[in-house]
């Protein structure tokens, strides 16, 4: 196709753009008109454009139908001196099309908020408050309501079990241990498996690995029941705990990459990225499910064990497993399906590029530790790292907190189970109440201030907690029930910042690089449980629980003068990222 530029001015030659043929790299090129055309009188030639020989490209996606050779010949008009004046179609529909499609590409519905400046601010304020997907993000949340109540309950299960086979903290501790490891070292390597697969295919077999390892767990421990091992070294070389442990180690790593899509990568599609009071709300409803579900599973299994033998509870739980499996593969379905499909669409990480090659090269373990050693260069580099590692030292309390170790202590002190599975559940309780708290901290003090108060919190009652238990008085019912709502209430700081600290890490952290800083953070926070683990390993004896417990305190009081003194001194970025915190 051909275009005919010519003015009233003396020059040499008329210029033609002329397509090239359509290939990967399409353009026009600029140049001297052929002899088809009557050439001008001398007189309009000068040397100075007389070797004009211009190139330039041009998308040829939208600029698709110009003009032909003979619409150029009849569209060319002439003014009253003689001159040509050229004339350039446009097809404008393709334009607005091809405009509509980059926008629904590249930045979906949520560029919306930033293109209506004709709206009000307190309607602003109501889209800002109106998920992306709301029909999609409601599927989410009974797809979480459900996978999150088996977790949850075999998350009490697991150890209890376990610590009525045999009366020692090592068993268990060496499970979760090895679990760690596994979350460790696979962690990063699963979450870049996760941004290159399709999300939803992906989490349903993830989903499906992880209910295969939950019923082989529950399988082998009712196998280990029936034997009675006399002694814990005996039962850690028995060839069902060695399957039990690694059957453990899949499961956990199965539920870290599940947690990891759901909290980081689906919630934010569905809500919406430039929308953060939906996504804030999002968030803690996300979180409410997770500890409602903790509440209603330990004391489920806890009733259950409290009334019949512990093989029959087992055999329930597992029939709750396959049940629960087919229902959160169709919620999942029904999630992708109610918003529009946009789990389908691939994320794109620095990584993706090169992955199917070296998967190609099966070097997987080459892939693990690059993948390992990138994570951990981003994550040192983010602008919110005192946060995140005082979100990690809060790991290091494997101890004062509902978990194996308190579950297996508190077995062994002689408690009824379904006392037990009440300190769990209330536990969770408080955490749920937290998720409301936080909300008002956020609006009095400002959320990194809100963030110190929590933390603040949590220490204080744990340093009484461990100071009951040094008394000496616990052999005695009161001091013990004491000890446990003490226990109980600081959950409410530390849910309280777990809030507030993953919305810090979700300001701080820039999107591109969400999943991999998430997934590498959930291993540093899982290497800090296997060194408390591999600790209780080694004394792992019940009259040790003291020690154990004053290393869980240290820890949290580190966190907390770690984040108060990150904030004595904002830095710029601090400001920039928070400068909606009107407390900073």
């Amino acid at each position: 196709m051909v275009v005919v530029v010519s003015h009233a001015q003396p020059w040499s030659a008329f210029l033609t753009l002329r397509q090239a043929p359509l290939t990967s790299s399409s353009s026009f090129r600029i140049r001297p008109l052929t002899p088809r055309f009557r050439p001008l009188t001398p007189r309009f030639t000068t040397q100075r454009l007389g070797s004009l020989n211009t190139r330039c490209s041009i998308n040829t996606d939208v600029l698709t139908d110009i003009v032909t050779d003979q619409e150029v010949r009849d569209d060319v008009a002439t003014d009253d001196c003689g001159c040509t004046i050229p004339v350039l179609h446009l097809k404008s529909d393709i334009l607005e099309t091809e405009a509509l499609n980059l926008l629904a590409k590249g930045t979906f519905v949520d560029t919306l908020l930033t293109t209506l400046p004709v709206l009000s601010e307190e309607e602003q304020n109501i889209i800002a408050a109106t998920p992306a997907h709301p029909a999609g993000l409601y599927a989410l949340y009974a797809s979480c309501l459900v996978g999150y109540m088996v977790e949850q309950l075999w998350n009490f299960a697991s150890p209890a079990a376990i610590a009525l086979i045999h009366p020692s903290l090592l068993p268990v501790a060496l499970m979760g241990f090895l679990a760690k490891l596994a979350v460790i070292g696979g962690g990063p390597l699963v979450g870049k498996l996760m941004d290159h697969f399709p999300r939803v295919p992906a989490y349903n077999c993830l989903n499906i690995v992880q209910t295969a390892a939950q019923l082989m767990s529950v399988g082998m421990i009712i196998h280990g029941h029936t034997l009675h091992p006399t002694s814990a070294s005996s039962l850690l070389f028995r060839p069902w705990f060695i399957v039990l442990v690694l059957v453990g180690a899949v499961e956990r790593l199965s539920g870290l990459a599940l947690g990891v899509a759901v909290e980081r990568d689906w919630v934010v599609l569905l809500a919406g990225t430039n929308r953060p009071v939906a996504l804030a709300q999002a968030n803690a409803v996300l979180s409410r499910i997770n500890l409602l579900c903790e509440i209603v599973g330990a004391a489920l299994f806890g009733i259950l064990l409290s009334k019949y033998e512990l093989v029959v509870c087992l055999k329930i739980a597992a029939g709750l497993m396959m049940g629960a499996l087919p229902i959160v593969v169709s919620l999942t379905w029904l999630t992708n399906k109610l918003s529009s499909g946009v789990l389908d669409r691939a994320v794109e990480t620095c990584l993706s590029c090169s992955f199917p090659s070296s998967l190609k090269s099966e070097n997987i373990v080459g892939v693990g530790l690059e993948a390992i050693k990138h994570g951990w260069f981003e994550y040192i580099r983010q602008p919110v790292l005192p946060a995140s590692i005082a979100y990690v030292l809060l790991y290091f309390n494997v101890v004062l907190a509902p978990g194996g170790l308190m579950t297996a202590f508190l077995t062994q002190q002689g408690l009824n189970p379904s006392i037990i599975g009440g300190f769990s559940g209330l536990c969770a309780f408080v955490g749920v109440a937290a998720t409301f708290v936080s909300a008002k901290m956020v609006k009095h003090l400002g959320i990194l201030k809100a963030g110190a108060a929590g933390l603040v919190f949590h220490a204080s009652l744990l340093t009484t907690a461990v100071a009951v238990y040094w008394s000496g008085c616990l052999s005695q019912q009161t001091p013990i029930f004491f000890f446990l709502a003490l226990v109980v209430l600081s959950r409410l700081g530390h849910m309280s910042y777990d809030v507030i600290g993953q919305q810090i890490l979700q300001t701080g952290i820039p999107a591109s690089k969400a999943n991999l800083i998430g997934t590498t953070e959930v291993s540093v926070a899982s290497l800090a449980e296997s060194i408390m683990l591999g600790v209780a390993i080694v004394v792992n004896d019940v009259s040790h629980f003291g020690f154990l417990a004053t290393l869980s305190l240290v820890s949290v009081v580190g966190a907390a003068c770690l984040y108060c003194r990150w904030l004595e001194n904002p830095t710029d970025t601090q400001r920039t990222l928070f400068s909606f915190s009107p407390h900073l």
